[in-house]
Formats: C-alpha cells, structure tokens, sequence
C-alpha cells in the first residue's frame, strides 16, 4: 500500500511540475477560438520532433484522439486521418478530420484542415531554444468547428480539450526522454 501511495504523490508531483511549466491560453475570434499552448522540455530536438510526427500513434498518447493514421506523403505534407472527441462535463463534440501537417524541420509544423467537420484549423508547433539547453514547444492556432459552439462554454470546452491533449504531447516527450535517458546511463 505504501508503495502505491508512493507512486501516487511521485506521478502527481511529476505532474504537477509539467503543468508548472505549461500553460494554455485561449480567445474567442467571431466563430472560432484561438489557442496559445507553450511547456518548456528538457529533451533532445530530434526526439520532439519525432514525437511531434509519430502520426500513426498518437492516439496512443493524445487524449481524447481515438484514430490518428498517416494517408500519404506529398512532398513535405503528411495527410493525416484522425477521429476523436472534445468532452467537457456533459457536453462532448465528435472531431473526425483530415489534417495537412506540413513539416518544416526540426522546428516547425503547420496544420490545417482539408475535410471533416471542422470549419477550420489553422495552426502549429513551434519548437524554440531556451535557456540552459531546454525547449520551448509552443501550439498556436485557430480552431471553428463547423457547428457553431455553445455561448458560454464553447471557449472553455476547446481550451479544455487543447490543454488535455497538448499536455498529453509534453508527457509523451518526456516519457520518451526519460527512457532514452535510461538507455543511456545502461550503456
């Protein structure tokens, strides 16, 4: 029991100090809302990157994303397949899209949306350096569902739903760090 316990403090004050370096902000724009996501990471470029582009898997780690398929390539555009869910308390909003990331490495991604039922997607992933060898991540963007959102918590179903699955990102990032870490230290 004490070791549950244990493990339970140590995973929420790891939580805790990844939440202490994100925040995500959000503002309604007419119809749409735009996102500002920002988490600063202590881990490599090359492993943001393929954290950021792990297409096929990233339902597998970004919450409420139940499908994420890469289609094809056109040239340095991923055409990605993903269905899923916003959800904020009773209220849920279905997402199937296809997305055109277009990938300029190591240190951008630009999204938008081709089909589905969003009306818009407008976006990205902006990697930065920071201080002492950490990284910014940075998710701009603007989001307008085709149906028109609900008027008072429209803004806070989408900033709810962006922070759980950018979050989901960053926890990824630093799983995937800390394992090559530990790769590391063995050798």
């Amino acid at each position: 029991m004490r070791v549950v316990l244990a493990f339970a403090v140590a995973l929420a004050s790891f939580a805790a100090k990844a939440a202490d370096e994100m925040s995500v902000e959000t503002a309604r724009r007419g119809a749409a809302v735009e996102v500002v996501a920002r988490a600063t990471l202590r881990a490599p470029l090359e492993l943001v990157w393929s954290t950021l582009t792990d297409y096929d898997r990233l339902h597998e780690f970004i919450p409420g994303l139940r499908k994420s398929k890469l289609l094809e390539y056109r040239g340095s555009t991923a055409i990605v397949e993903q269905a899923g869910e916003a959800t904020f308390l009773v209220f849920s909003f279905p997402i199937e899209v296809t997305l055109a990331s277009t990938e300029r490495p190591p240190h951008a991604l630009d999204v938008r949306v081709l089909k589905g039922n969003l009306k818009r997607l407008d976006g990205g992933y902006r990697i930065e350096p920071a201080a002492d060898g950490q990284l910014v991540l940075r998710w701009i963007g603007l989001i307008e569902p085709e149906q028109p959102l609900p008027p008072l918590i429209g803004e806070v179903l989408v900033r709810l739903s962006i922070e759980d699955q950018f979050f989901g990102m960053v926890r990824e990032i630093e799983r995937r760090n800390a394992l090559r870490r530990g790769r590391e230290v063995k050798q």
